[in-house]
This record gives structure tokens, sequence and C-alpha cells, in this order.
């Protein structure tokens, strides 16, 4: 039995995408295209390899049996083509690299768009983590890398073990219901009805640091951590919170407004590490900068510059 190996990376993508249409927009070809080669592969094997069903298409037993043997190939032409990287003399890893929601936005995903051509040995793996179990996952080697997030005026020391570095500072910004009308000053603040922000994150220490400069006495209603979830309430008139810029979307609901002030302060990002014998790997080095240089990008300049 003869097979093309080519139509076992189409087969694999049906299967990923969950139907020939988005296989096809996956892999850059007409959905004709893919059933034909799927026609191909059938006669080849000599069974079906697909049932299609309105839902979209799944896999016969002997189509997934295929598209285990696609999964193996795949791995040993990524092993292959990392070998001959390191041949080349390339940085080769992966680098694993926990984060919240923004900061994936942000900072990660583009980043990740950018390593094929940057850093094409390396492989960056993205998981959103509460900062919590992100120092844990961290501290027993489940990540090689941690955003965290910092109100700068109110930072928590940096534990023994672990190396922070500064990538960039963004304002915070009073996010509140248009009826509100927008504020002018700090003082304008104490008569808004406040979203509680989570405790121990940067907002919520914001918060706590804006209550006792204005020396507001707040009875929280609402709250919140995801910072989409803030943005909701704020356009469903449950009240106002502080917001970082990273977390606001380009355009705004109509009902919201997001005012920068003075003396808010700002949110600091950095990126922890273990702080180990040998230090960062070159993967993790490597990645780290890229990192940094996109985090200057957005902000103009390093965090410990923006002063």
């Amino acid at each position: 039995m003869a097979i093309d190996p080519r139509r076992l990376s189409v087969l694999l993508a049906v299967q990923r995408a969950g139907g020939v249409v988005l296989a096809a927009d996956l892999l850059g070809i007409t959905a004709s295209a893919i059933s034909q080669q799927i026609a191909r592969l059938e006669s080849e094997v000599g069974q079906r390899v697909l049932d299609r069903n309105p839902g979209g298409a799944v896999l016969t037993p002997a189509g997934q049996t295929l598209a285990r043997a696609a999964e193996r190939i795949e791995a040993e032409l990524e092993a292959a083509h990392l070998e001959l990287l390191r041949h080349e003399g390339q940085v080769v890893g992966t680098v694993v690299v926990g984060a919240f929601q923004s900061a994936i936005r942000a900072l990660l995903l583009p980043l990740l768009a950018q390593l094929p051509t940057a850093l094409p040995g390396v492989k960056m793996v993205i998981r959103e983590v509460w900062e919590d179990q992100g120092r844990k996952d961290l501290r027993r080697g489940a990540l090689d890398l941690l955003i965290l997030e910092r109100d700068s005026l109110a930072p928590p020391p940096t534990p023994s073990g672990a190396v922070d570095v500064p990538l960039m500072d963004e304002p915070w910004y009073v996010v509140s219901p248009r009826v509100v009308g927008e504020p002018t000053s700090l003082a304008d603040l104490a008569d808004h009805r406040w979203l509680a922000a989570g405790t121990g994150t940067a907002a919520g220490r914001a918060m706590q640091r804006l209550q006792a400069s204005l020396e507001m006495s707040v009875a929280h209603t609402h709250g919140f951590f995801d910072y989409d979830v803030a943005l909701a309430m704020v356009s469903a008139g449950l009240g106002s919170a502080l917001l970082p810029g990273l977390a606001l979307p380009a355009q705004l609901p109509p009902s919201v407004l997001a005012t920068h002030l003075p003396g808010l302060g700002v949110r600091r990002l950095a990126a922890r590490y273990r702080s180990t014998a040998g230090g960062l790997t070159p993967a993790q080095s490597a990645l780290l900068e890229l990192l940094i240089a996109r985090a200057a990008s957005l902000s103009g300049g390093r965090a410990e510059d923006a002063q």
C-alpha cells in the first residue's frame, strides 16, 4: 500500500479544524482541493477515512489511525528541523510562559507570530494563569517565565530565588459609565460608585492607594478579577473601575468613558524567572529579549526608563 504522506497532512488538518471548509481555510487552499486529496487517500488505502455530516466532518476508525500516523510524522519532521537548526548554531528549545489575559493579547500573541522569523528554533507555549497558581508553577518548573502585573507605587517584594525583569509601565485609567460624566481631577472620583477589584491584584492595590489618598470610604457591591468582566460591568452601569491601558479595547462601548488623570499612577508589567546557578537557557534568554522589545514597542521604552 503506497500512501502519499502529503495527503495525511490534509487529513490531519480536517481532524484539527473539524471540517473540510475550515481545513481549507487553515491550509490556504480550496475545499474542493481538500476533497480531492481525501478521495485519493481513500483510494490509496481502500477504506473510507472521513464521514461528512451537517455538523462537519468526522474521521472514521481508519481515518483516526492515519491521523495518528500523520502526527508522528509531523513530530519527526519537527525534531529533524530543530536538529538542523542546532547544526547551524541556532538557538533551539521550548519556553513555557504563564500570563494573564491582557498580557497574552498585547504581548505574547504578537510575539508568537514573530517567532518563526526571529527565533525559528524556539517554540513558545502560552498558558493563562492566575498569579498565585503561576508563582507555584514557576517554582516547580512547570513555567519558565511568568508575566506579572504590579501597581508601581505599591509593589510587593520579589521573593528569594526569583528574578523580576521590568517590561513596561502603562497608565491606570478611570473607566466609568458615561452618564457619570468625565472626571477632571482626582477629587471628582470621591463621588463615584466603585467596583471592587480582586484582593491582591494590581488593580486592587491601586484602588486601595486611591482610596487612602482621597480619604474615601467605599462600600463595594460588585467585584471583579477579570478586566473584561470589569469593562462589561461598567458598561452595564454598575460602577467605575481602575483599569490599565492594555485592558481597554481600541473601541470602547458607547456607554463607557476612559479617563487618564495625573496622580493615578501606573501598572508595571514584569517577567519573572527562577534564579538558578545555570541561569536562563539560551532559548529562554532569547525569548525574554524579544518580550522586552515587544513591550518597549508598546510603551516607548523599558519600565525603568518610563519615570
